[in-house]
């Protein structure tokens, strides 16, 4: 594949100032697009990167942008798009994570839920859909906790991750006739803040692990450049798990 494929074009990352929205953002700009990413609260981060990328020659925006608020996160897509004067990638990487007894989650935590995971990923998908053209990639980075869970607590996470693949295939069936790809990439374990490789879970969910390891921010960077590339045309409306064979 050529490390260029990607020059002219434009993407936006949700969540990219760290973990695996940083990988995806410096990958994707490696390979020769100009990227803008939105940040929550990690605005030090999300300066610091956007200042390696452009000390090496490359081209990155920083929005703040909180995915609680679908406005919020339509307005950044509308952003980069006026930036950029049009937008060939989307990757939906940006989510949230709470671990606890089904009993004990509030209303307002499930709305949360929803509205990060599910809500945020439709509404960036509505904002960059309609200019998106032929050869154009929408890809969400889900979770394997939509199709396995492994242990209690999962019960808000696993939902959502759950109708993100569903979505996916819905709207992969909307976008087809313009030519746009649709997929979801569902990782499992991966060493980040979220779940760090030296963490409390980690050597229970290593044991579940085919390949006895974590992941790594880059292996699922690397997934998402392939989705972008055009090896990947045919690939539309499918979730694709990178996971090492956990629960296998």
């Amino acid at each position: 594949m050529n490390s260029n494929f990607l020059n002219g074009k434009t993407a936006f990352v949700t969540g990219g100032s760290r973990g695996i929205g940083a990988s995806i953002v410096k990958r994707l700009v490696k390979n020769g697009a100009a990227v803008a990413f939105t940040y929550a609260n990690s605005a030090e981060k999300a300066n610091e990167l956007v200042k390696s990328i452009e000390a090496e020659g490359g081209r990155a925006m920083a929005i703040r942008a909180n995915s609680e608020n679908a406005d919020s996160v339509k307005s950044a897509v509308t952003q980069a798009i006026k930036t950029f004067g049009h937008l060939n990638i989307l990757v939906n990487n940006a989510g949230i994570l709470d671990v606890k007894p089904y009993d004990q989650f509030t209303m307002e935590e499930f709305d949360r839920t929803v509205a990060v995971n599910v809500r945020a990923v439709f509404a960036a998908i509505q904002a960059a859909g309609p200019q998106m053209q032929s050869g154009d990639r929408i890809i969400t980075i889900g979770s394997v906790n939509a199709d396995v869970t492994g242990f209690p607590g999962m019960s808000l996470y696993s939902m959502s991750k759950a109708a993100v693949a569903a979505m996916t295939r819905g709207l992969a069936r909307d976008l087809a006739p313009q030519g746009v790809t649709v997929n979801n990439i569902q990782p499992g374990p991966v060493d980040t803040d979220m779940n760090p490789a030296e963490g409390s879970m980690a050597s229970i969910l290593k044991n579940m692990i085919a390949l006895g390891r974590y992941g790594t921010a880059n292996d699922i960077a690397s997934l998402v450049i392939f989705l972008s590339s055009p090896e990947a045309s045919y690939i539309t409306g499918a979730s694709l798990d990178i996971n090492g064979g956990f629960m296998i």
